[in-house]
């Protein structure tokens, strides 16, 4: 269980093929002061589990499932990635419930700068559009973020559905937000209390057909 809030900007440092999966290799001296194996790191909002380390490096396995539906198979050495080690119970709960694990990839459209802040643009696929509402959480590559506007697709013009962060400096520099370009691809996951609901909701009115 994750909180979405960057500990730190990690950098890809080996990608091994191993055939159906590839083992990152990361530099991240914070996540890995107190790591050993089998614990847990999101890698851009994936939660992955170390299998080796060796100083401030670690290593993980991303198998085929997580490579199909996450932006991790586009990573290659030198990439910055945002790093989280997973939450204790005592700890405050900054950002929001994240469990790492990604529903679906976006893409940036655009980003509108300001004097203290950045509008940065989204489109995602319209099955996950659901689940957001103005003001809501959404984690993007591993960043608890507060949606700002969120519009659904319109078949009739042939319109992708999207949604808006605003970006506030600390984000800007401690994560990988803030050198995103349009068209580079994000990991989503959206709340899972929104999900839960769904699916109560739909038991709900099986009961009552």
């Amino acid at each position: 269980m994750f909180t979405g809030l960057v500990e730190e900007k990690g950098r890809v440092t080996a990608v091994e093929d191993l055939g159906d999966s590839v083992r990152l290799m990361i530099r991240g001296p914070l996540v890995t002061s107190d790591a050993g194996h089998g614990d847990s790191i999101a890698v851009n909002g994936c939660c992955l589990t170390v299998m080796t380390q060796d100083g401030d490096t670690f290593g993980a396995d991303v198998m085929k499932e997580s490579l199909d539906k996450t932006s991790l198979g586009d990573l290659t050495v030198g990439d910055e990635v945002n790093l989280e080690r997973a939450t204790q119970v005592h700890a405050r709960l900054g950002g929001h419930i994240v469990q790492g694990h990604v529903d679906g990839t976006g893409r940036i459209l655009d980003r509108t700068p300001s004097e203290h802040w950045e509008i940065v643009r989204v489109a995602l696929p319209a099955e996950l559009a659901k689940y957001l509402v103005d003001k809501g959480s959404i984690t993007v590559d591993g960043t608890s973020l507060t949606v700002v506007e969120v519009v659904d697709a319109d078949p009739s013009t042939g319109g992708e559905s999207w949604f808006s962060v605003s970006l506030i400096p600390t984000t800007l520099a401690d994560t990988t937000l803030g050198t995103k370009t349009p068209g580079d691809r994000v990991n989503l996951e959206v709340d899972i209390l929104a999900k839960y609901v769904e699916r109560l909701l739909a038991a709900k009115k099986e009961d009552t057909a």
